[in-house]
Order: C-alpha cells, then sequence, then structure tokens
C-alpha cells in the first residue's frame, strides 16, 4: 500500500485495533492471471509472537484452493470522507478524501481438523452474536455437520501489517477543525466517524 510518512500507522496495538472493529475485510489472491476477492468476516488472534487472522469461504468459492499457493493479501477499511477545499486556508487547494485502511499480507493454511473448524465457528459466533450459540447447539447433528462440509475454514499468519490514516494532518491546525467541525454536523455516518478519529488524532473530543 502507497502511504507517505505523516499519513503513516505503525503502533501494531492500534492496527490489531482497527481490524477487529472493522473485521469485514476484502480478502485477496493472486495465484492466477486475474487477482480474486472475496468479502468475508475475519478475526484477529494471537499465538505467542504472532499474529494471525482466521475466517472461513464457502467451499463452492473458487478461490480458496489459491490461499497457500502465495502470499495473501487482507484489506480491513475504516471511515472514509470527500473533504472539500473550500476548508483550506489557500485559494490554490484541490479536493482530497480522508481514510483509514490496513492492510495485512501473510500465508495461509487451510484447516480440515473437525475441532479447529468449530473452534473458528465459535470464535466467530462468540464475536458478532454471542447470543446465538446456544440456537446452534440445538441445531441436528446432521443439519450441523452439513453446513460445516460447506465451508473451507483457514487461519492466515501475517507477516507484514501496512496502516494508513489520513486525516488531514499536512493541513493547519485551523484547517483541522473546520474539517472536523464540518464532517462532525453531516448526515453521513462515514463523515462523522471520521470526525471522531480526527478528533482523537488531534486529543480534542468529537
Amino acid at each position: 500500500m502507497y502511504t507517505r510518512a505523516i499519513f503513516r500507522l505503525t503502533d501494531q496495538a492500534e492496527l490489531v485495533a482497527f481490524m477487529q472493529r472493522y473485521s469485514f475485510a476484502t480478502l485477496i489472491t493472486a495465484a492466477g492471471r486475474v487477482p480474486v476477492a472475496t468479502h468475508l468476516p475475519l478475526l484477529v488472534t494471537t499465538h505467542g509472537d504472532e499474529l494471525r487472522l482466521v475466517g472461513h469461504l464457502a467451499r463452492a468459492n473458487p478461490q480458496w484452493p489459491d490461499l497457500e499457493a502465495q502470499p495473501v493479501l487482507a484489506v480491513f477499511s475504516g471511515p472514509h470522507a470527500y473533504i472539500s477545499p473550500t476548508h483550506y486556508e489557500q485559494e490554490r487547494s484541490v479536493p482530497t478524501w480522508n481514510y483509514l485502511a490496513v492492510h495485512a499480507t501473510g500465508r495461509a493454511r487451510l484447516v480440515t481438523e473437525p475441532a479447529r473448524v468449530l473452534e473458528i465457528m465459535a470464535a466467530t459466533i462468540a464475536h458478532y452474536e454471542a447470543g446465538y450459540q446456544s440456537q446452534w447447539d440445538r441445531l441436528p447433528a446432521p443439519y450441523q455437520a452439513g453446513l460445516l462440509q460447506g465451508i473451507v475454514a483457514f487461519e492466515l499468519t501475517i507477516t507484514e501489517l501496512q496502516g494508513q490514516q489520513k486525516l488531514s494532518q499536512n493541513k493547519t491546525a485551523g484547517e483541522q477543525q473546520r474539517i472536523r467541525e464540518f464532517l462532525a454536523g453531516s448526515p453521513d455516518q462515514n463523515a462523522r466517524e471520521m470526525a471522531t478519529y480526527m478528533a482523537g488524532l488531534a486529543g480534542d473530543a468529537p
């Protein structure tokens, strides 16, 4: 990912927190001539000093056989917002876009052990809707088995993390304040979330 030093996010705790908050990611492989992408939820786990992403694909998805072939990229996207040059002090200014994103690159391993697949499913349920676990447990065993046969679980060991938070850090304090105030009053949720991130970077309340 292209990043300018002023916008680069390198703190691992912040990167992990971002991936956990915006966990619906884009999984990208390029084993063939054409890159392939799948949109799916991914969970961040730790194993000693290693960071891993775990998830699953539909077995009918043609991407899963490529997961172990070469490095895999997972893209996590957060809030983003159009920034008008009307907020700037200089007439010679152009529009831009503020956004946050994290790229996690690593090696994937398909998970075939039934017990581990069940662990991944349980962790996914616990993360998104813990109350559903009791309903899942009541489902007939043959029905559960059929569902699990229809997926392919995997673990991705992260070898590189890149983060970017483009929050108008290259603008003056006055310009940043005007942008934050405008975004905070927007009817668009993305814009309001962007204002919150900008306020946190500035050390101000949203």
